[in-house]
């Protein structure tokens, strides 16, 4: 409907089209939902490039965070691996120092 072709979602409705979907349709598919101009088709195949490239983008940035909070997460676990080894030798330490005396 933002494309002003809204004398195709009655069928686009009747064939369950949603947005997935959507995603996956091609010239000949949209023409056999009744898309007759090429016109039309042309302005759907634009805006359908657009969104996966904008779908991609988002899930690029998606998978980068997920890098990042995994880097993070491993960052702080090797952190606090190096506090338990400082504490195991300084409480290691502090028992031999116990038993010589």
């Amino acid at each position: 409907m933002s494309l002003n072709l809204e004398q195709y979602v009655s069928e686009f409705s009747a064939q369950n089209i949603n947005g997935e979907h959507l995603l996956q349709l091609d010239g000949s598919r949209l023409k056999a939902l009744g898309m007759t101009s090429s016109q039309d088709r042309a302005i759907v195949k634009k805006k359908l490039k657009e969104m996966k490239a904008s779908l991609e983008k988002a899930r690029k940035a998606q998978e980068k965070m997920e890098k990042q909070r995994e880097k993070l997460r491993k960052k702080e676990q090797e952190q606090l691996q190096r506090k338990s080894k400082k504490t195991d030798k300084f409480s290691s330490d502090a028992t031999e120092g116990t038993h010589e005396q």
